[in-house]
């Protein structure tokens, strides 16, 4: 019964944050970008904050270190991710924008290796960062002759988004602290939020609260901090219990498959052929990365198997 739970609390996982890229779009019709992805983290960073008070022992950070982890959470794992991701899904569709991103892993590895010079990439790990790259480049399918174009300009701002949050990553684990990761959350939810409003009334986004009203533009609003922010990492916590680092990683190649069936039947985006072609190359890159872990875990699956 434990492996059924497990295999649903995956799905669930997938198809929530799968589904968050669509209601971006939608909610993209009504709210200003930055402004948008603010509103998301004002709700899901009290919520998420809330629930470490009362699910671990230590509901805010206590010194230096963990508050510098924080900081680095807040500002690439939120602000930066969000910012590039709802500014770029503007001219993008959610597809596209979810495959984009699910290049996070293979991109950890490689800022991983890149601030360890000692841990160098692997031929083979070069490869696979280069074939994650190719598969980027087929997406987009930058034009030598009009670079600035909106279409690639919008596919590289999800790009710096990916890199953003691959980074964060990297980063936020390389602080040698006790911090509950439902505590570092929550902080840099709220954190990474004031700095998304603080840009956006830098850019001087408009502010049209008649147009935030719309039902579609509350109903993206709330699942996108209910949904997919404050259930869908309650939902990531309890499978990083059960689950390693590569079955967690494995939700970021599920989530486009859930987003382009629901863009097409909500929004009625078609995925193209170049998308799933990149979108294969970084599946590609992503096992040729992890493809000791990946071995391990089908190790461990044929002989929990026999062993039943």
């Amino acid at each position: 019964m434990s492996r059924y739970r497990t295999i649903g609390l995956f799905l669930t996982l997938a198809t929530l944050w799968g589904a968050a890229f669509v209601a971006i779009s939608a909610g993209l019709s009504y709210i200003p970008p930055v402004l948008f992805a603010a509103l998301r983290y004002d709700v899901a960073g009290v919520v998420m904050l809330g629930y470490a008070a009362v699910a671990v022992d230590r509901w805010r950070p206590r010194n230096g270190a963990e508050w510098r982890q924080v900081a680095v959470g807040a500002v690439l794992l939120i602000a930066a991710y969000h910012a590039f991701l709802f500014v770029g899904q503007q001219h993008t569709t959610a597809a596209a924008a979810a495959i984009l991103v699910s290049l996070s892993p293979v991109l950890s590895t490689g800022f991983a290796r890149a601030l360890v010079p000692a841990d160098a990439l692997s031929p083979v790990g070069v490869v696979a960062v280069v074939v994650g790259l190719a598969g980027v480049a087929v997406i987009v399918r930058p034009d030598p002759s009009n670079l600035l174009a909106t279409g690639i300009v919008a596919k590289g701002l999800v790009f710096c988004a990916a890199a953003a949050f691959a980074l964060g990553s990297v980063l936020t684990r390389r602080f040698d602290t006790s911090l509950p990761i439902e505590t570092m959350e929550a902080w840099s939810m709220l954190g990474g939020t004031l700095m998304l409003h603080l840009v956006s009334v830098a850019i001087r986004e408009p502010l049209e609260p008649a147009a935030w009203i719309r039902p579609e533009a509350i109903g993206a609003l709330a699942y996108l901090s209910l949904g997919a922010s404050a259930i869908g990492f309650l939902v990531y916590f309890d499978l990083l219990e059960r689950l390693g680092a590569v079955e967690i990683n494995m939700v970021s190649y599920v989530a486009p498959i859930v987003t382009a069936v629901v863009g097409w039947l909500y929004l009625g985006e078609v995925v193209d052929t170049a998308t799933l072609l990149g979108f294969g190359l970084i599946a590609v890159g992503f096992c040729l990365v992890k493809r000791r872990a990946i071995r391990r875990e089908f190790g461990h699956v044929r002989s929990r198997g026999s062993s039943e």
